[in-house]
């Protein structure tokens, strides 16, 4: 659907249902979900990314052509308002349309996380009118790719203690300082910066937010290698970085309301399987059926501890997936912190169960693979605010509890 054009009926979910089913059997090939079987097929299970450089640069050019298409089809942003391009319609008829895509083989939509789950929403609440006409479309036809440049080495849980600068210069901003954990950094073509304007009042008031071109001189990416292996995530310099006033996104030292739209957007997405958390995505790696028939290999299943562990694995996974998919849903730091911690206890349980051989690689099917959940899904439960940050998120925000002695 080109830009600005709008549907002039709403459709009935039936009605969208059976467009978005027409657009998939014109597009896609519809995906054989064979059950599981101990033994049979790979074996892989990968948390984050371990592709090459030309493995990752074909998949990401493979991801924005399967966006393009959506976006042709008025499938690439179901719910934008129309002015930006959108189909002006209710979070259910994404929903529908996820449903229906998860039948089919398409290319992974991971890259596109921070783009559509944090950096989107973040311009389309706070951005200029600039912003919104410059970004909104692109980012969902998929034609760029966005990051997040807000952690620092000395500022992760407390990000309002950064010390990057951004110095006003006539019409311009001048960066300087780190970021780190940056995910995708290293293709992504802007990202949403959080710098200090003003450093002599208090912290969280002398910040300010910016849409940061990647490109601009005097940036410097440079990838973190993972105890996984992978490389996903980075570390990025600003030295005498120069941008423009225009891509600031609201007003100066403002930064942090306009963080907190991001960080609520991050922890919705990281919660919700529409961004591959849920049953079908990092939460599924580790779904009840291949846990039990693991333990039954190993002559495990019938330990009484090991069966009541299998049935709250059970429990959780089910209770994952029906929080993502609750209606009001829960505070995004709920869901959050439920996939998080859900996703530790089962890679401590697998690992307990395989014992020694998710240590080194004996060559046996389905036991070292294992250890890239092991290894991954502690960064769960720190990427996008720790466990820590989520509690006091539902008890002060949710429960109304007294806040937390400062």
């Amino acid at each position: 659907m080109a830009r600005g054009q709008t549907r002039s009926v709403r459709p009935t979910l039936d009605e969208f249902a059976a467009e978005a089913q027409a657009f998939l059997d014109a597009n896609a090939e519809r995906a054989v979900r064979d059950e599981f079987t101990w033994g049979i097929g790979p074996d892989e299970i990968t948390v984050y990314a371990e592709k090459s450089a030309a493995e990752e640069e074909a998949a990401v050019k493979a991801a924005q052509q399967w966006r393009a298409k959506m976006w042709e089809a008025g499938l690439g942003w179901i719910t934008g308002p129309p002015e930006y391009g959108g189909r002006g319609l209710d979070p259910v008829y994404e929903r529908v349309y996820l449903d229906l895509e998860a039948g089919y083989r398409v290319p992974s939509q991971t890259m596109f996380g921070s783009s559509l789950g944090v950096v989107a929403p973040t311009i389309l609440a706070h951005g200029s009118d600039w912003l919104k006409e410059q970004y909104l479309v692109r980012l969902h036809r998929g034609e760029i790719l966005a990051c997040q440049l807000l952690s620092e080495p000395g500022a992760g849980s407390d990000l309002a203690s950064l010390s990057t600068r951004a110095t006003a210069d006539g019409d311009d901003w001048v960066v300087n300082g780190q970021k780190v954990w940056s995910s995708r950094a290293h293709f992504s073509d802007i990202g949403l910066l959080l710098a200090r304007t003003d450093p002599d009042v208090p912290k969280h008031q002398g910040i300010t937010a910016f849409i940061y071109p990647m490109d601009t001189p005097g940036t410097d990416v440079r990838p973190l290698r993972q105890m996984t292996g992978g490389a996903e995530f980075n570390e990025v310099f600003f030295d005498d970085a120069r941008i423009g006033d225009r891509y600031r996104v609201g007003d100066a030292n403002t930064g942090w309301s306009v963080f907190r739209t991001s960080l609520q957007s991050e922890r919705a997405s990281i919660g919700s399987r529409g961004a591959g958390y849920g049953g079908s995505g990092l939460v599924g790696l580790a779904a009840p059926e291949k846990v039990v028939q693991l333990a039954q290999h190993f002559g495990l299943s019938d330990d009484p501890v090991v069966r009541q562990d299998l049935a709250r694995l059970y429990t959780g996974y089910r209770l994952v997936e029906w929080n993502a998919n609750r209606q009001p849903p829960l505070a995004p730091a709920a869901t959050k912190y439920a996939a998080a911690r859900h996703m530790n206890w089962a890679s401590s349980m697998i690992a307990r169960l395989l014992g020694p051989r998710i240590c080194a690689d004996t060559g046996e099917w389905g036991t070292y693979a294992w250890k890239q959940l092991l290894l991954g899904a502690c960064a769960i439960r720190i990427g996008g605010g720790t466990d820590e940050v989520m509690k006091n998120g539902v008890g002060e925000g949710v429960l109304g509890l007294p806040k937390e002695p400062r």
